[in-house]
């Protein structure tokens, strides 16, 4: 279990954090009192309450928050009511992120890279140009998990669920609405067209953990060598542990990385929606050229409010990340890097492009990243009567040079769309990473066949449904309550 950090009546700090709320003992009876709408009302009141308060001091846009809302909405859609939503047009500084669960638990858990999963991430495409059917583009398939035992791969298609045809009006009923058991069905392409196969895989969804630390490799081309990590989540420690592993295993690729002398550094955060920034800086401090704890990564900005009061309990080093001293940096061999991005690099990754410009070269090659600047923190009730949790945003993130425009995301440096006939992740004929070879040493190495291209319409991804979306999260240990 990690640190619990109170602030009033509330636990709040990363919210990758593994919080445990404790059960009031109630005591069994053989009569049941059915909810009535009274009660109902007067409980929502309650959760609403919490909510309001909490809102108030720590939202970001907490200047924002409607005077008078209504306490007998249910929590979710009263969360909502607070919010300084998004729009395009009227609020195009609105909050797109922060976000409320029933099951605070279960928020703790997704954001450590626990989940009920079948190990496989996906995006979803429109078949063809004005069709209502859905076709699912596996990603990548997590090593020992339901999915990987069943046969799948990156670049399979999945055409069908549980013997019905994905279409825009079921495909969230057949692959979001909770279901542990599939039975996908494949197609394949044959002559630039998606054909249906007779292939039927079935998986059952189970409670597994996800290592983020997908693949590393060091490749020798043209003289140069050239380190590759695939990352895919900030997450330094499993569920429920207090450790670092997932950050010590990090450490340890960059350590090999060093011993190899490589000179060229691929760090592919292309399915990466973000996470620690704890774990974002760890990295960053591996890769960042002539740095170490006296530099400041990234800088905070929270709320008017709130301010003044960190400000005074904890100084101006509060809203400061700085890098930290890693034997393992291998900065001292780069003069830039390379970051393989899609829609689907978000928050704590983006941060690493950022907080990284001000040192070194960032190229990005891929296509442009979600767009999200700004971090949130988990808060629960710590005496275990509201269950709910929350991940609100309450800081803006900035570089060392004062920059934080990319809430529309980062264009690439060099465009590359992923196709629709994917090669493993780490092939050197993979589209993106052979980009990057290319980009570093001048000479294209042989594609294995010609590309298809890929100009089917997406309807978003697995990846962009987690929770969250994108995250950047702050680490608060050893804090002390604020009384405003």
């Amino acid at each position: 279990m990690k640190n619990k950090l109170p602030i009033k009546s509330t636990w709040w700090g990363m919210a990758l954090l593994s919080v445990w709320l404790l059960s009031a003992c109630r005591k069994e009876t053989d009569i049941v009192t059915p909810t009535t709408s009274s009660t109902a009302t007067t409980e929502n009141q309650t959760i609403d309450k919490w909510i309001l308060e909490n809102m108030q001091e720590y939202y970001y846009w907490n200047d924002k928050i409607p005077a008078n809302p209504d306490l007998t909405l249910a929590p979710s859609d009263f969360f909502d009511s607070l919010l300084y939503s998004y729009d395009a047009t009227a609020r195009p500084d609105g909050d797109r992120f922060s976000w409320i669960e029933e099951n605070a638990d279960d928020l703790s858990a997704s954001l450590s890279g626990e989940s009920t999963t079948t190990g496989m991430e996906f995006t979803l495409y429109l078949r063809s140009q004005g069709s209502t059917s859905v076709i699912a583009q596996v990603l990548y398939v997590l090593p020992n998990s339901p999915a990987a035992a069943a046969g799948f791969k990156r670049g399979d298609i999945i055409s069908k669920v549980n013997g019905q045809t994905i279409t825009t009006s079921n495909y969230a009923s057949l692959l979001y609405s909770g279901a542990t058991t599939f039975s996908f069905g494949l197609a394949s392409v044959q002559n630039s067209t998606l054909v249906d196969t007779d292939v039927a895989r079935s998986v059952t969804a189970t409670t597994f953990q996800a290592n983020p630390v997908f693949m590393d490799s060091v490749y020798t081309v043209g003289g140069k060598t050239i380190g590759y990590l695939v990352y895919n989540q900030f997450v330094p420690a499993p569920n429920n542990s207090n450790g670092s592993e997932y950050d010590d295993q990090v450490d340890a690729i960059f350590s090999k990385f060093k011993a190899r002398e490589v000179n060229e550094l691929v760090l592919d955060l292309r399915y990466n929606p973000g996470g620690y920034t704890s774990s974002s800086a760890n990295l960053a401090s591996l890769i960042g050229k002539n740095i170490d704890n006296t530099k400041v990564y990234f800088r905070e900005e929270w709320n008017s409010t709130l301010t003044p009061y960190l400000k005074q309990q904890y100084g101006d080093a509060f809203f400061l990340q700085r890098f930290v001293t890693k034997s393992q940096n291998i900065g001292g061999n780069l003069q830039r890097v390379f970051v393989l991005t899609t829609d689907g690099t978000a928050s704590a990754s983006e941060l690493i492009i950022n907080g990284l410009r001000p040192y070194m070269t960032v190229t990005t090659i891929g296509t442009t990243t979600y767009g999200k600047n700004v971090g949130s923190i988990t808060i629960v009730d710590d005496s275990g009567k509201i269950k709910w949790g929350m991940q609100p945003i309450v800081f803006k993130s900035f570089n060392s040079l004062g920059q934080s425009d990319y809430s529309t995301g980062f264009t690439p440096t060099v465009e590359v769309q992923e196709p629709l006939n994917l090669l493993p992740l780490g092939d050197v004929n993979e589209a993106m990473l052979n980009e990057a070879l290319y980009q570093i040493t001048g000479n294209r190495t042989a594609r294995r066949g010609v590309a298809e291209p890929n100009h089917l319409t997406s309807l978003g991804s697995s990846i962009q449904r987690k929770a969250g979306g994108g995250r950047m999260i702050k680490s608060l240990s050893n804090f002390k309550p604020i009384k405003l």
